[in-house]
């Protein structure tokens, strides 16, 4: 009786499992073996928390965060927008922004101090630099000398790149040429509006688009060097470096198509702001504050790019150079390695 149960019961088993596989073959060839399109789950967007600063270095932004409240972008962006790095440096290095448009030499400080976990991603900005003078009788490197330049940025980028040109084009800082370091381009305004003997003859060194604001204010002020151009002069394969994308090697290494759109949606924004002068300047109104009759001026002149890959790592590597000799804690006090630059 016992072994009669027992097979009795076996049969049972045998026959559920034959049911079941006769239920998933008529299943599976009712869909020829694939499963319906209308019940996959589509991919969330990645979120991408983004910081940059009010000026140049957010202009190329514009389109990319106007699509991204639109909903148009692959990522989704969670923007911040501060006026000084120092707001975003601390926000990046805890992992609370995971992209950073902002100096490039920051991007090698910061490549620096956290041991490689930062990592420079695309070149967002060329020069921005102007010198300007209502003088115009200057012309030439040859007609600054015995003049006095005022500027903005004493022991950072800006100093650095000017005393590196007047250098190259025959002029010793402190000899030939005198630099007076102001606090804010606002203090250069106030002192051009003077129109004193000393503001006649005075050259001052701006940025866009404070540049652009102050040809505004100040009757016959003129740009008399781009010092971008002035830099491609120079012939040795370098480019005026100002601004990058950086971005979190974790973040990175965890997320590469995310890293991939973010900088496919920013070459598109960078053209689109090149192309669409107008209505890029009142994004920039929108987004960064400065208006839009200023933006529309100032945008030719700002140098938005996008720059990746070997052409990025040849572009930026020889720039910070540049800086380190100057100054080794410039970019952190060495240059970055090769795995700095994002492949």
């Amino acid at each position: 009786m016992f072994i009669l149960k027992k097979y009795i019961s076996l049969l049972l088993v045998l026959s559920l499992i034959l049911a079941s596989f006769s239920a998933c073959g008529a299943g599976n060839n009712a869909n020829n073996g694939v499963v319906p399109s209308n019940n996959a789950v589509p991919a969330e967007p990645t979120e991408v928390r983004i910081g940059s600063l009010t000026g140049p270095t957010t202009i190329g932004l514009v389109k990319l965060l106007s699509d991204a409240e639109e909903g148009k972008t692959q990522n989704k962006y969670i923007s911040k927008i501060a006026g000084s790095a120092d707001e975003l440096t601390p926000l990046l290095i805890k992992g609370d922004l995971d992209v950073f448009v902002g100096p490039s030499n920051l991007a090698a400080v910061l490549y620096n101090k956290t041991e490689g976990k930062v990592q420079m991603a695309a070149v967002s900005t060329l020069g921005v630099l102007g010198l300007l003078t209502t003088d115009s009788s200057v012309k030439s490197w040859a007609d600054l000398k015995g003049r006095t330049i005022y500027a903005t940025g004493k022991g950072s980028t800006p100093e650095y790149v000017l005393s590196h040109l007047l250098s190259k084009n025959g002029l010793q800082p402190g000899k030939d040429v005198t630099i007076e370091f102001k606090s804010e381009p606002a203090e250069i305004v106030a002192m051009l509006k003077t129109g004193g003997d000393a503001a006649k003859k005075a050259v001052v060194m701006l940025p866009q688009p404070f540049a652009t604001a102050a040809q505004t204010q100040v009757e016959g002020l003129a740009v008399v060097m781009d010092l971008a151009s002035e830099w491609d002069k120079l012939a040795d394969g370098s480019r005026m470096v100002t601004a990058c994308i950086m971005v979190r090697k974790e973040f990175a290494e965890a997320h590469p198509e995310a890293v991939a759109a973010l900088l496919k949606e920013y070459k598109a924004s960078a053209e689109w702001v090149n192309q669409n002068v107008d209505k890029a300047a009142e994004l920039t109104e929108k987004y960064i504050n400065i208006k839009a009759g200023v933006a529309k001026k100032a945008i030719p002149l700002c140098s938005v790019v996008c720059i990746t890959g070997s052409d990025m790592k040849a572009a930026a590597a020889p720039y910070l150079k540049v800086l380190f000799d100057a100054n080794p804690a410039s970019v952190g006090g060495k240059l970055p390695a090769d795995d700095f630059y994002l492949q």
